[in-house]
């Protein structure tokens, strides 16, 4: 498994929650910075997605696809500074509207995206604020707006698990375009494409629970343990045991939040001997132990979750 699906997997995108819309003008659409990840496309005419910056309008076009990291609210409109309506109030507005009503109607799809976890958020902090891909930056990219296009305008058995898989796709391409061209592109994912590190940096992804040391990690790149240390740090910015460490403490923090294992099955999960051994370099690393760090996350994630109920 390479280093992006490793990270995919472990994020766990939950399949988007999507709407087709038809929308004759004037429309427009507020939604909130809650979701984590926003997928837009446009089918059939045209519009524009901004948010409350200025030079943030992006026009939203067919063969093209825009995605919006959460945080900040974001509009969609039939114009740059339509007036925008929230989605229950829209959807009742435009339920009524099918393609064949209006041609000159705006047909587009809205994804929503939620991720689990730290690796999820990891991803999602790498990428820009609003990323806009077109069909021809990448051949397997136009091939999924083509089928995602066709899909959407015609209403058939399963339809719903198509789009969800072409959703997931077009997920995966947009995130692997950006890292591919971006100068701020994570540091591992570069370094996963440098043949002298990405074995390394592979195995410790596979099996965070082995007792890893320097010079193992540098027999499996083929170079000498003080040639892999200094590469390592140039590549990652960190030592590599550093690394490791943070990277069993993400996945001990996933574990811790998610799930109903006990500390000593976390401990074992990455790689520490004991719970103490565990909850000591835990407590080292974010200033308290793992026990309480959990359940004040997850206190923290049911108050979320009443007040998510409450205002929905």
């Amino acid at each position: 498994m390479d280093l992006l699906t490793d990270h995919l997997v472990r994020a766990r995108a939950t399949g988007a929650v999507f709407a087709r819309t038809v929308a004759e003008a004037p429309w427009g659409l507020r939604l909130g910075g809650s979701i984590q990840l926003s997928v837009h496309t446009v089918v059939r005419g045209r519009g524009y997605l901004w948010l409350n910056t200025p030079d943030s309008t992006v026009e939203l076009i067919p063969g093209s696809v825009t995605l919006v990291r959460g945080g900040p609210d974001h509009y969609i409109g039939h114009e740059p500074g339509a007036a925008c309506l929230e989605p229950e109030e829209f959807r009742v507005r435009h339920a009524q509207t099918s393609p064949g009503d209006n041609p000159r109607a705006t047909v587009f799809l809205c994804g929503a995206y939620q991720f689990s976890g730290e690796v999820g958020s990891g991803l999602l902090d790498a990428l820009p604020q609003v990323m806009t891909l077109s069909s021809a930056d990448d051949d397997p990219l136009r091939d999924v707006i083509g089928l995602l296009s066709r899909e959407l305008v015609r209403s058939e058995l399963a339809q719903q698990i198509v789009l969800d898989r072409l959703l997931d796709l077009l997920l995966v391409l947009a995130i692997r375009s950006d890292f591919r061209r971006s100068a701020t592109a994570p540091r591992w994912y570069r370094a996963a494409a440098d043949p002298r590190l990405g074995a390394a940096l592979q195995a410790m992804h596979e099996n965070a629970a082995h007792p890893w040391a320097v010079p193992e990690l540098a027999d499996i790149s083929g170079l000498s343990r003080a040639a892999f240390a200094r590469l390592f740090r140039e590549a990652l910015g960190q030592a590599p045991m550093q690394y490791l460490t943070e990277w069993r403490m993400t996945i001990a923090r996933d574990h811790l939040r998610a799930d109903d294992l006990t500390l000593p099955q976390i401990a074992d999960a990455v790689g520490y001997g004991s719970s103490f051994a565990f909850a000591a370099a835990f407590r080292r690393h974010h200033g308290e132990p793992p026990g309480t760090w959990r359940q004040r996350e997850r206190a923290s994630a049911q108050t979320r979750l009443l007040t998510t109920h409450h205002g929905s």
